[in-house]
C-alpha cells in the first residue's frame, strides 16, 4: 500500500487545486497560473521574512515590495479642516451638520528597524485615521507590508498594511485572519516565505493555501526510489517541499531548489521519452532509395551541388526513412542554408516509394511561395504540386481533395487545410511541416493519423534552437542542424538607422532604396502593422504608435519614391490578390513591396537586395534574422537598414546592435535566449498559451535538463518504473492542458 501512495506522488500533483482546496481558494490562485497542487507548490517564496528579528531598513531598497518587521515612532495626525463642497451642499440642502469623521487627512511617522529608518504615511478618513493612530502609537512593533517608495530624498511607505504586536509576538487588535494566521506563522517558523502574487491572489493567501496543501500532504512518499536519489544527490522531496515553504535555514535552500527543479525536468523528459516511444511503437513503410528513380533524376539536374551540410542532413533523413518506425526528426538550419531542397530530395525518395509526400506551412503566402519554387525544380520530371488552401473556392478545393484522395497528387503543399476533416490521403508516406514553432504537437499529429501506417515526419525550422530548447520543447524529435550556406550566398550589410539621434540620415535611406531599383534590383519595405487604426498600444502609453503599411505606402508613393513601381502586402488582403502582389514582385513587375511580417519566411526573390524595416525595434531579434534572410539569395549583396527612435543604451537598441553586428543565427538565438528567456521563444503553440516550465530556467539550467534526459532514457525500458513513468508524465502534461 505505501509503495502505490509513493507511485501516486506525482499523480497527486496533477490534482486541481479547485478539488483539493475548493473554488474559493482555488479561484484567485488560478489568477497566478496555479492550478494545480504541483503549481502551488512549485511557486517558489521570492523572498524570506525573518520572524524573530527586526528587519534592517538601510537595506530596503526603493521600488520592490516587502514585508518589514519595524517599529513605528512618532506617528502625527493631520485632519483637513476644510469641510469639500460636495459636503457643504449636502448640509444646505439638508439642513444638517456634515460629519466631521467625513473629513480627509493623512498620518505620517518613521518606522525604525536596524540601523536603518523610514518614513510612513496613511491618507484616509478621520474616523480611519483615529484608528491606525491608537494601533502605531507606543513604539510598538508591527509587520508593514507594501512598496517602498522616495519621498524628497527618503524611503517611505504609503498606505502600507499592517499588523501589531504585543510584547509576546501576538497580534493586537482586531485584524483580518490571513493577517493574524501571517504572525502566527512567524511565530512558529524562523523564516516566512512571501510569494509572487496580484492583487486577487496576496501573498498572505498563497502562504495560506501552500500551508493547508502541505497539512493535507504529510507524510508524502518520495515517488524516486533512495538508490536512485543517492547516484543523484537529491534531497528526499518531503524535506525539499517542506525546506522551500517552511525553512529553519536557509543554508538549504538551493539544495531544495534543486531537487525540486529535477523533478520538473525529469516528468518533462519522461513525458518526450514516452512520446518517442510512443512513435516508434507505430508502424511505417520502410521507405528505400533506388539508384534509378525520381531522386537520382532530380540530383544530376540540379544547377548547383549540394553543400556538404545538406548531404550529411540528407543521409540522417533517409536513414531514418528506410526503417520500420516513423521517423520524427528536426531540421533546423540558417535562413537560406537550403531546408527546402533537403526537403525535396526526402519528398522524392517518398516517391519512389510509391507513397505521396506532403507539405504543411503556416501561411498562405508561404505555401503557394514553396508550391511554385518546387514546381520550377521539378518542372524537367513531369511532377506537378497540388496546392491547397483555406481560401480556395469551395469547386477548386473539392477538386484538388479529389485528386489528393485519389492518389493522383503524389505532391502535395498546403496550410491548416490539409488537416481538415475533408481532407484525405490514399497512401502518405512522408510529412515536412515548415516553420514548426508556428504548429503545436496536436496539429503535426492530426496530419500523421490520417492514413493507416503512420508517415514519417520531417519537421523545418529556420530559427535556431539552442541545445536546451531542443531538449525540452522538441524533446521527442531527434535534431539535425545545417549550418552552411549554398555557394553563392551573398553578405548582407546591416545598419541600424537611429532616427532620434540622427534624422539627417533618412533621407539617405530613401535615396539608397533608389539607387538598388535604378541597378535593376528590388527592395522590401517591412512594418509592424497594416493600419494606423490598428490598435497596439496600451492606454495611457507614452510611446508613439509604429508604423502602418497604408500609411507608408501613400508616404513614399508621393514622396521619396514617387515613380517607382510600389505595392501593398499583408494579411488582410484577399488571398488572390496577395497571390498577384507576391508573383508580380517574384517577377520583377514591381520595384518596391510594402508588406508587414508576412514575407517573413519562405519567401524567395533573388532579385531583392535591399530591405528597410521601419520602428525595426518593435520586432524580435529572430524576427529580423529571419526578415533579413529574404534579401542577399542572388547575385548581389544585400542592404537592411534598421530603422528606430530606440533611446542610447536602452534594450530595444542593443537587440538590433547584436542583430547588425551578426548574421549567425545561432549567436543571436543564444543572446534572445538570454534577453527574453525561454516563455516567448517557446511560442504559445508550444506550450498550451504558457511556458509549462515553473521551476526551470533553460539559460541556467541546460546541465540539470541534460542529466534529467539521461535519467529518463535509462528508465525508459524498466518495468519497475513503469508507474512512476505514467504519474510524472501526467503532472507534466497537465500543465500543458
Amino acid at each position: 500500500m505505501q509503495s502505490d501512495y509513493r507511485l501516486s506522488t506525482f499523480r497527486r500533483f496533477a490534482e486541481p487545486l479547485s478539488e483539493v482546496l475548493g473554488g474559493k481558494t482555488a479561484k484567485p490562485l488560478a489568477s497566478l497560473g496555479l492550478e494545480t497542487v504541483g503549481d502551488l507548490l512549485r511557486h517558489f517564496p521570492r523572498r524570506y521574512l525573518s520572524g524573530t528579528q527586526v528587519t534592517d531598513l538601510s537595506k530596503v531598497i526603493p521600488g520592490e515590495e516587502v514585508a518589514l518587521v519595524a517599529r513605528a515612532s512618532n506617528m502625527q495626525k493631520y485632519v483637513d479642516g476644510q469641510r469639500s463642497y460636495f459636503q457643504d451642499e449636502i448640509a444646505s440642502q439638508t439642513g444638517t451638520r456634515a460629519r466631521s469623521s467625513a473629513r480627509k487627512g493623512r498620518m505620517s511617522g518613521t518606522l525604525l528597524g536596524g540601523s536603518g529608518e523610514m518614513s510612513v504615511t496613511f491618507f484616509g478618513r478621520e474616523y480611519m485615521l483615529d484608528y491606525w493612530h491608537k494601533e502605531l502609537v507606543g513604539g510598538k512593533t508591527g509587520i508593514f507590508v507594501g512598496k517602498v517608495g522616495i519621498w524628497q530624498n527618503r524611503p517611505q511607505m504609503t498606505n502600507p498594511q499592517f499588523i501589531m504586536l504585543d510584547s509576546a509576538g501576538k497580534p493586537i487588535g482586531k485584524g483580518k485572519q490571513d493577517k493574524i494566521r501571517l504572525v502566527n506563522r512567524v511565530q512558529r517558523s524562523s523564516f516566512v516565505g512571501i510569494y509572487p502574487a496580484t492583487k486577487s491572489a496576496s501573498t498572505w493567501l498563497i502562504a495560506d493555501a501552500v500551508e493547508a496543501l502541505l497539512e493535507l500532504l504529510v507524510g508524502l512518499e518520495d515517488p524516486l526510489p533512495a538508490g536512485l536519489r543517492k547516484e543523484l544527490g537529491l534531497m528526499e522531496i518531503n524535506e525539499a517541499i517542506n525546506q522551500i515553504h517552511r525553512p529553519e535555514n536557509l543554508d538549504e535552500n538551493d539544495d531544495a531548489r534543486y531537487r525540486l527543479k529535477f523533478d520538473e525536468a525529469l516528468a518533462l523528459q519522461v513525458a518526450m521519452a514516452d512520446r518517442r516511444a510512443a512513435t516508434r511503437a507505430n508502424e511505417a513503410a520502410p521507405i528505400q532509395l533506388k539508384d534509378d528513380g525520381l531522386l537520382a533524376k532530380f540530383d544530376s539536374q540540379l544547377p548547383f551541388e549540394l553543400t556538404e551540410g545538406q548531404q550529411k542532413v540528407g543521409e540522417e533523413i533517409f536513414a531514418d526513412m528506410a526503417k520500420p518506425a516513423p521517423m520524427q526528426r528536426l531540421l533546423q538550419g540558417e535562413v537560406g542554408s537550403g531546408k527546402t531542397v533537403v526537403a525535396l530530395r526526402a519528398m522524392l525518395a517518398a516517391l519512389d516509394a510509391g507513397k505521396q509526400a506532403v507539405l504543411m506551412a503556416p501561411t498562405e503566402v508561404l505555401a503557394t511561395q514553396h508550391a511554385e519554387s518546387m514546381s520550377k525544380l521539378l518542372g524537367s520530371l513531369g511532377l506537378d504540386v497540388e496546392l491547397l488552401t483555406g481560401s480556395m473556392a469551395g469547386s477548386q478545393a473539392k477538386t484538388v481533395r479529389s485528386r489528393i484522395a485519389s492518389g493522383q497528387a503524389r505532391i502535395v503543399v498546403g496550410t491548416h487545410a490539409l488537416i481538415s476533416a475533408a481532407t484525405e490521403f490514399q497512401d502518405l508516406g512522408l510529412v515536412v511541416i515548415d516553420e514548426q514553432h508556428r504548429f503545436g504537437v496536436a496539429q503535426r499529429e492530426a496530419l500523421q493519423r490520417k492514413v493507416g501506417l503512420w508517415p514519417h515526419t520531417l519537421v523545418l525550422t529556420a530559427t535556431p534552437i539552442p541545445r536546451s530548447i531542443a531538449m525540452t520543447i522538441f524533446g521527442d524529435l531527434e535534431v539535425s542542424t545545417l549550418r552552411q550556406l549554398p555557394a553563392g550566398r551573398q553578405e548582407i550589410q546591416t545598419t541600424v538607422v537611429n532616427r532620434a539621434q540622427n534624422p539627417g540620415w533618412v533621407p539617405r535611406v530613401w535615396q539608397r532604396v533608389r539607387e538598388e531599383i535604378e541597378k535593376g534590383r528590388q527592395a522590401f519595405v517591412v512594418c509592424p502593422r497594416i493600419s494606423s487604426t490598428d490598435d497596439e498600444l496600451p492606454t495611457g502609453s507614452e510611446a508613439s504608435p509604429s508604423a502602418a503599411v497604408e500609411d507608408v505606402f501613400d508616404e513614399l508613393s508621393a514622396g521619396p519614391l514617387a515613380g517607382l513601381r510600389l505595392a501593398k502586402l499583408h494579411g488582410r488582403m484577399p488571398a488572390e490578390k496577395k497571390a498577384t502582389v507576391m508573383a508580380d514582385f517574384a517577377a520583377g513587375n514591381l520595384d518596391v513591396l510594402i508588406s508587414t511580417t508576412v514575407i517573413e519566411v519562405g519567401v524567395d526573390v533573388p532579385n531583392a537586395s535591399a530591405m528597410i524595416i521601419i520602428d525595426a525595434d518593435r520586432f524580435g531579434v529572430a524576427q529580423l534574422h529571419q526578415l533579413r534572410g529574404r534579401i542577399g539569395r542572388g547575385g548581389y549583396a544585400g542592404l537592411c537598414l534598421l530603422l528606430t527612435n530606440s533611446a542610447p543604451d536602452s534594450p530595444s537598441l542593443e537587440r538590433l546592435n547584436w542583430v547588425s553586428a551578426t548574421r549567425d543565427g545561432f549567436q543571436l538565438a543564444e543572446y534572445d535566449l538570454e534577453v527574453r528567456r525561454e516563455g516567448n521563444i517557446m511560442g504559445p503553440e508550444q506550450s498550451g498559451g504558457r511556458s509549462a516550465l515553473r521551476l526551470l530556467r533553460v539559460v541556467t539550467d541546460s546541465d540539470l535538463i541534460e542529466r534529467s534526459r539521461e535519467v529518463a532514457e535509462k528508465i525508459e525500458g524498466q518495468e519497475v518504473f513503469a508507474d512512476l513513468r505514467h504519474d510524472m508524465a501526467l503532472s507534466i502534461e497537465s500543465q500543458d492542458a
